[in-house]
């Protein structure tokens, strides 16, 4: 008999700004996340991204504490602080011994490796700190250490499905018993120049550069490739019994996870979408549901041209004749592609989505891709009451993570 897993607090860092505020005005607005960058990019053929402009890690983490993380790393720490703030675990007895971090990576510190990369060529010098700033593990690591957290403790890197790979593995501690409390999520940090030109020699990213806001546009038949973003997304999960008795808020229950890999491409997804199927079947069966009993799904909608095609054949393998009645959304249109944070950020939107009672849309989708016969929610959000819903990440390497959440209903 599996222990229920319910979520408790939110912690989100976005090209919108920090909190959830910030996120859900964002998204209901309609609004983009989506710039010009700042620092000189005339060589780049992508000169566009989603940039958290106005992030001090200050209010969090001490100055000289800061100075030797790598923003994805400060990131993670204010996310996990935010979540733990609004959980109101701050406020209770917290059992340290059993309370746990999964908080990934799919690249790391980018930043830093850039600049002592530099810094090494030309003057055979790194800092001291370059190892520990720059490794995946040690966003999960220094939320550990900073709030005395002794329970399971590692990170996942997956690429772009990271985050659900991390909240997923996390709800399955709780599941099991090896622990009661699991902080679960992603960070990213990698819009720096090497980080960009090495997405875009991929033709992997858009180069609408005239037109940032217009950019990421999942589903539409102009796409041209994904919008990089950098931020975090870090949920609180507890087992129902635990959270009950403190009397926590519940957001949402985590009933279902899935995934499987494509075995195809170290990049490309298999087109006709036959192992991402496979993810999210079994994340339908891993909550015990049908097909049928889905409303929604926040798309992986990436925006490259291969990639939605591939997401909408597998979501017409798994739900058949009821992908007519399914909605399906990409608020990456908005925010851009977190990378790692990606299924933690947009985990979130969906359950404030959940909150507010409204389906969230797919901005820029002028023109869908005839290949893409889905109920794409173009332009402007559904007020639905809306009690399942599942969100889809996929990254490099063929690694398909479903996520399914149910609204709490005691």
């Amino acid at each position: 008999m599996k222990r229920r897993v319910v979520i408790t607090g939110l912690g989100a860092i976005t090209p919108f700004g920090i909190g959830l505020e910030r996120l859900w005005d964002g998204l209901i607005n309609k609004k983009s996340g989506i710039i010009k960058m700042d620092w000189d990019p005339a060589k780049l053929p992508c000169r566009i991204a989603g940039i958290v402009s106005d992030f001090n890690p200050d209010a969090f983490i001490p100055r000289a504490e800061a100075r030797r993380m790598d923003r994805f790393l400060q990131f993670a720490i204010v996310g996990a602080e935010m979540a733990y703030r609004d959980s109101g675990l701050d406020k209770a007895e917290l059992d340290r011994d059993n309370t746990g971090v999964i908080i990934g990576s799919g690249i790391g510190g980018m930043s830093v490796f850039e600049k002592n990369t530099i810094n090494f060529f030309q003057t055979s010098k790194v800092s001291p700190f370059f190892i520990p700033m720059i490794i995946t593990n040690m966003a999960s690591g220094m939320v550990a250490i900073r709030l005395k957290l002794r329970g399971p403790n590692f990170a996942v890197t997956s690429a772009c499905a990271t985050s659900n790979h991390s909240i997923g593995v996390a709800s399955d501690m709780i599941r099991v018993g090896r622990a009661d409390v699991m902080f679960a999520g992603g960070a990213e940090s990698a819009t720096f120049p090497m980080g960009i030109q090495g997405f875009a020699i991929m033709k992997a990213v858009s180069t609408r550069n005239d037109e940032p806001q217009k950019a990421s546009r999942p589903f539409d038949r102009d796409r041209d490739g994904f919008v990089m973003g950098e931020g975090a997304g870090v949920v609180i999960l507890e087992e129902l019994e635990h959270a009950k008795k403190r009397q926590a808020r519940i957001y949402a229950e985590l009933i279902g996870f899935g995934m499987s890999d494509d075995a195809y491409d170290m990049v490309a997804p298999c087109e006709d979408g036959t192992a991402a199927a496979l993810s999210m079947d079994r994340c339908i069966k891993d909550a015990g549901l049908r097909p049928e009993d889905v409303q929604y799904i926040n798309a992986h909608g990436t925006s490259t041209p291969i990639g939605d095609v591939a997401e909408c054949n597998a979501i017409k393998n798994v739900f058949k004749a009821h992908t007519k009645k399914l909605m399906v959304s990409s608020t990456k249109s908005m925010i851009g592609h977190l990378l790692g944070a990606a299924g933690g950020v947009e985990l979130i939107a969906t359950i404030l989505g959940m909150q507010h009672g409204v389906v969230l849309p797919t901005i820029n989708l002028d023109n869908q891709d005839p290949a893409i016969d889905l109920d794409c929610v173009p332009h402007q959000e559904r007020k639905v009451d809306l009690k399942v819903a599942m969100s889809n990440s996929f990254g490099f390497g063929g690694h398909n993570s479903t996520i399914m959440i149910r609204k709490y209903e005691d």
